[in-house]
């Protein structure tokens, strides 16, 4: 059992309620009671990315869920499935999937060891592929692609001059990168059948989400 204060992710119901539990940004609760991983307390995840597995995007209804940046202090308890059960929650900001999504990319990014990545290769011109729904592809090898045909998924890049695709609205994370491997940028955008069309290959350049030949 810890007693710390931690920066984590939280995904929510239409309502901004959580298996029946009401919540509102800006606000502080506190748990009365035993603080266990999966049975008693607040839950929220480190990696943004974990919580689409708990909450995709969509709740089977048609309903979009709504994601928040949190605050969890007081009792901690971590779980098996890389939950984090705390006595006490806040809810700093709601990001919604476009911030989870980036945050979930810098998250990545941050833990990457890069100079070894850069020596080994591996997974460079590779590729991802996912067809389920609410399902996430993803790829950090160079020059690689992603690409998702489920409803509400997501494929994600993080490799120099790597792109993805998708179905209709369906998300792309993309990454841009120098020749040092440095990044310049990461965004995301969805498929809305205007701007970005579905089933076409995407990546980042100069900053713009630009469509690219197979």
């Amino acid at each position: 059992m810890e007693n710390n204060t931690i920066k984590t992710y939280k995904g929510f119901d239409k309502d901004m309620t959580c298996r029946g539990f009401q919540y509102e940004v800006g606000k502080e609760y506190e748990h009365q009671g035993e603080v266990k991983a999966c049975e008693s307390g607040f839950h929220a995840c480190e990696n943004p990315f974990d919580v689409l597995g708990f909450y995709p995007p969509c709740d089977g209804k048609g309903n979009l869920r709504r994601y928040c940046e949190v605050e969890q202090r007081g009792e901690l308890d971590r779980s098996e499935n890389d939950k984090v059960c705390s006595s006490r929650l806040r809810i700093i900001a709601e990001i919604g999937l476009n911030g989870l999504i980036n945050a979930g990319a810098r998250f990545i990014l941050d833990k990457v060891n890069w100079k070894d990545a850069k020596e080994s290769n591996t997974g460079n011109r590779s590729a991802a592929t996912n067809t389920g729904n609410c399902s996430a592809a993803t790829n950090t090898g160079n020059r690689s692609a992603a690409m998702v045909e489920g409803k509400e998924s997501i494929a994600i890049v993080t490799g120099k001059e790597s792109k993805a695709k998708g179905a209709l609205g369906c998300w792309l994370m993309l990454t841009e990168r120098d020749e040092n491997w440095h990044i310049l940028g990461v965004k995301a955008v969805k498929v809305d059948g205007e701007a970005v069309k579905p089933n076409r290959w995407y990546k980042l350049k100069n900053g713009e989400i630009t469509e690219c030949n197979d």
